[in-house]
């Protein structure tokens, strides 16, 4: 297979939070006075930011289940592998979910352990970058002396007496915070333009769903402004 970079695209714009987002720090341990659960923020800055990897990974499960593919690897957890073209064998679709399939593993990468079953699929096209605090928006912020973070309490009610229990603080970073968003896509052979076209769905679908925890009760809405491809205008469609 020719595989040979024939270009990149670029990505950029902006992400604002249409609700408070909540991305684990994975510090566990408690500190007088703290928060049950922090933000992650940068160690020099101490400003929070959204992880690249959580985007690409909420982007590529939302694709994973919009495909129909889940269901044929249940043994890894329904994550799409090498190993799910392979159950396709089966299926009377295999020739539309093979496609599908192969479309998420290029545009996302296959894991390390699959490295010599790959040849057909190729490195992973898309690369996500962290998303840190808008330059401008910041400005803003200082002015108006806006917290970058805020703590939001939660318990859990005893549906006998109706009473609350289990209080926790959980830190967000509040609704209306704006972060830099920027992607590379790897364009490598023929159809790539097409799986190009298929993340930015998947862009689209992460609006209308959430990222980050708590995303059933009302945390991480995203919205995507002033996106541009390669300076030139773009468009999130379904």
């Amino acid at each position: 297979m020719d595989l040979t970079l024939r270009r990149i695209i670029r990505l950029e714009g902006k992400i604002v939070l249409k609700s408070g987002l909540h991305i684990g720090s994975g510090d566990m341990e408690m500190h007088i006075g703290g928060t049950d659960s922090p933000v992650i923020k940068h160690p020099h800055t101490l400003e929070p930011y959204i992880p690249g990897s959580s985007l690409k990974g909420k982007v590529r499960s939302l694709m994973e289940l919009e495909s129909g593919l889940v269901p044929f690897n249940r043994e890894e957890g329904g994550i799409v592998s090498i190993k799910t073209l392979r159950n396709l064998e089966k299926s009377e679709d295999k020739d539309a979910l093979k496609q599908k399939a192969e479309a998420i593993l290029k545009i996302f990468g296959c894991s390390g352990a699959e490295s010599e079953d790959m040849s057909d699929i190729g490195p992973t096209r898309v690369s996500f970058s962290d998303c840190y605090l808008n330059s401008e928006w910041k400005v803003k912020a200082r002015k108006n002396r806006w917290p970058l973070t805020e703590e939001k309490s939660e318990n859990s009610i005893d549906r006998i007496t109706g009473t609350a229990k289990n209080p926790r603080f959980i830190e967000r970073i509040p609704e209306g915070t704006e972060f830099d968003f920027s992607l590379s896509f790897k364009v490598l052979q023929n159809g790539d333009e097409t799986l190009f076209d298929e993340l930015l769905r998947g862009l689209k679908l992460l609006e209308l769903d959430s990222i980050g925890g708590n995303g059933s009760r009302g945390y991480g809405r995203i919205e995507f402004r002033e996106l541009k491809r390669d300076g030139e205008s773009a468009t999130l469609n379904l």
